[in-house]
């Protein structure tokens, strides 16, 4: 049965009353449709409320993708949805309420929100630069050579070692230290008291005196020392039973090869009065020991007078790499300065500049800048260059010959101020007296001058009162000497040939000279108070005379090097 709907609806107008029957069948027809109506209606709902979840989904779905979508903004667009509000027209609807969100939309949205994490950034490895390959410019000599020494070896200077008989030798001997078959010199450097040797197979020698450093290494010993004085001699020609001195100091002993940079060659040494230097054959520069501010007249003791090895430090110990020197193709030393000359012909100087040797004025307020290295004023393509005690030298290849430092005996050959004790040469000036000589080694004393030509003459020129020049003095003419006021010849300006012989080496010491002729003979001259000439004599010895006793006789000597009181002669080993 219908619901009693109808009674609740308006009333109609009144009609007449239908029969029972027809009554009947008009209330089922209403019964019927409105049944059909309720249905229908019932349908409507029901596809209304499904048509109304579909949309609510939809706007769901909808919503979501929207979040997705502008997540990256979301910000961005809740600022700007807040300007568009703030504003809107007075009078505008009002938005639709939001919707509730649900948690997995918040979760959405936070995720959404969040910056992404950046990427890690991977740190790219370090290059490794190659290093540049060496560029070999030098060469080291191969020869193996014998060792004589003579002279004066309290300190150890002659590298005999700690034996009997090793303090004074009268004429040279074999040094069995340094025989060829076990060692193989190749090259040596006389010092003040020291000395510097290198082998053939790269190895830097020293001995002598390392009261500075000299030496490159630790000396130190333990061991008691005896009094030379009180030796006796059980030899003819030579002194000293028990020598009293440091093993480690007297007898030629290695640097410790990781003293240098692994790959290290050495091809030259050089040695000052407290210094040393090892040249490598891509031209750089080792030294160590110090350089002091002695007086050219007076001899100075102990560390008196020390200016230092370089700016940094008093005495260097163990070999140091020169800052500043590169491509350098030799080096030369005087009692305290260095030159080294480059593969251009540059040449740089370094030490004390107290006599002008370094080719520029240094102050003694500022005579720590003397210790860098400098170019200074000379031209490049310089050949070689040579040191005096405290003055120097450079040849151009042109032929001309520079000189400057200490005059106060013409040791530069330049007259200007000589005779005079306090001359000095300020910066390299030509030395005309050498012009045309063609001059190809040059080397000083303290103050006398030698120099070897291509035709092989030994110039000599300097002081002449301790017979450094080997000449006759009395033959020598009144035009080319300097006389004292005594009348007696003080100074040779003229650089005058040594007559005898044809030299193919020269070398000086303080006092005495040697030369080496074109037969590998030496003839020495000069001060010999301490055996120095190898002349068996403590006489100074007034002309060049020949060396000859049974340890040289008849051997082929090549080089030489003289000491302030002892020599070295080398001969090619047989």
């Amino acid at each position: 049965m219908a619901p009693a709907r109808a009674s609740t609806r308006a009333k109609a107008p009144t009609a007449k009353a239908p029969t029972k029957e027809k009554a009947s069948t008009t209330m089922a027809k209403k019964a019927g449709v409105k049944k059909a109506s309720t249905a229908s209606a019932a349908k409507k709902k029901t596809t209304a409320s499904a048509s109304e979840t579909k949309k609510t989904k939809l706007k769901t779905d909808a919503a979501k993708a929207a979040v997705g979508a502008n997540a990256k903004a979301t910000t961005k667009r809740k600022t700007a949805s807040n300007t568009r509000a703030a504003g809107a027209v007075a009078g505008a609807p009002a938005p639709p309420a939001r919707k509730r969100k649900t948690s997995a939309d918040e979760e959405v949205e936070k995720a959404a929100a969040e910056p992404k994490p950046k990427k890690a950034r991977v740190a790219k490895a370090p290059i490794t630069r190659k290093p540049k390959p060496k560029v070999v410019i030098n060469k080291a000599p191969t020869q193996k050579l014998r060792v004589f020494v003579c002279g004066e070896g309290s300190q150890g200077e002659l590298g005999l070692g700690a034996a009997k008989g090793t303090v004074d030798v009268k004429r040279p001997r074999l040094n069995a230290l340094l025989a060829p078959e076990n060692v193989g010199v190749v090259q040596v450097a006389a010092g003040g008291m020291h000395c510097v040797a290198l082998t053939h197979d790269g190895r830097v020698l020293t001995w002598g005196v390392n009261d500075q450093g000299a030496l490159g290494r630790d000396t130190t010993w333990e061991g008691g020392l005896k009094d030379i004085d009180d030796a006796k001699s059980d030899d003819s020609s030579d002194s000293g039973s028990d020598s009293g001195l440091n093993p480690y100091e007297s007898t030629p002993t290695a640097i410790p090869s990781d003293a240098f940079p692994e790959g290290t060659v050495i091809v030259q040494v050089a040695a000052g009065d407290s210094s040393s230097f090892a040249l490598t054959d891509d031209g750089l520069v080792y030294g160590w020991g110090t350089f002091r501010n002695n007086i050219a007249n007076k001899v100075v003791q102990g560390n008196e007078g020390i200016i230092g090895f370089d700016a940094d430090t008093k005495i260097q110990t163990t070999p140091k790499l020169i800052s500043g020197l590169k491509k350098i193709t030799h080096v030369a030393c005087g009692d305290n300065h260095a030159l080294a000359i480059d593969n251009r012909g540059a040449v740089f100087a370094w030490g004390s500049g107290q006599q002008n040797q370094l080719g520029r004025r240094i102050v003694e307020r500022n005579k720590l800048n003397g210790l860098q290295p400098r170019e200074f004023g000379l031209p490049k393509n310089i050949a070689h260059v040579g040191c005096g005690s405290f003055h120097s030298f450079a040849v151009h290849k042109s032929g001309k010959v520079y000189g400057w430092g200490l005059n106060s005996y013409c040791e530069t050959g330049i007259q200007q101020g000589a005779g005079d004790d306090e001359a000095v040469i300020l910066h390299p000036t030509v030395v005309d007296s050498l012009k045309d000589k063609s001059i190809v080694q040059i080397c000083g004393g303290s103050h006398h001058t030698l120099a070897r030509t291509t035709d092989g003459d030994c110039l000599v020129w300097g002081r002449l009162d301790g017979f450094q020049s080997g000449l006759k003095v009395d033959t020598l003419p009144d035009s080319a000497v300097i006389k004292d006021d005594r009348n007696r010849a003080r100074v040779l300006f003229e650089p005058t040939a040594v007559p005898g012989f044809k030299a193919e080496y020269v070398a000086a010491g303080a006092d005495h000279s040697i030369a080496i002729d074109n037969e590998g003979r030496a003839w020495t001259w000069g001060f010999s108070a301490n055996y120095q000439t190898g002349q068996g004599t403590d006489d100074d010895i007034e002309v060049a005379t020949i060396v000859d006793n049974t340890a040289v006789r008849g051997k082929k000597l090549n080089t030489a090097g003289a000491g302030g009181q002892y020599s070295i002669f080398t001969a090619i080993a047989e």
